[in-house]
């Protein structure tokens, strides 16, 4: 991966950290790059990234696209929902600072929503499109 990708995936990670209403859904900053063995539900872990060279004309434009997984087990899918609308609201056309990258866009991309095989548990996948450029 490149630095754009790690920037953007740290200032993701503050914005969500900051961000009241997700922090409320969750009880707490409970946002993970790698979650706890022992993570209390629900909480929420930075997953997937996919980059594509989005350049025309010879520059360092980047495409990323993202995944968070939010993870919820109180008993049916309302919660997972919550905290899927709350990252949405949290980062759709955020204004993220990068490190040494500028931030064209960030938007919502698809959100999927669904109950694991062990019957309890719910999972919302909330993907995510963002383009960078280096700073000139």
């Amino acid at each position: 991966m490149t630095t754009a990708n790690v920037a953007l995936r740290a200032a993701i990670h503050a914005a969500l950290r900051d961000d009241g209403a997700l922090t409320a859904a969750l009880g707490g900053t409970h946002i993970y790059d790698e979650p706890p063995r022992d993570a209390a539900f629900p909480y929420v872990t930075l997953g997937e990234a996919r980059l594509i060279d989005a350049s025309s004309d010879g520059g360092e434009t980047q495409e990323h696209q993202l995944t968070l997984h939010a993870w919820s087990r109180k008993g049916g899918h309302r919660e997972a929902h919550v905290i899927a609308g709350a990252l949405l609201h949290a980062l759709d056309d955020a204004p993220l600072t990068l490190g040494g990258h500028r931030l064209v866009n960030l938007r919502f991309s698809i959100a999927d929503i669904r109950r694991e095989s062990d019957g309890r548990t719910y999972h919302a996948l909330v993907r995510f499109r963002a383009v960078t450029e280096p700073v000139s």
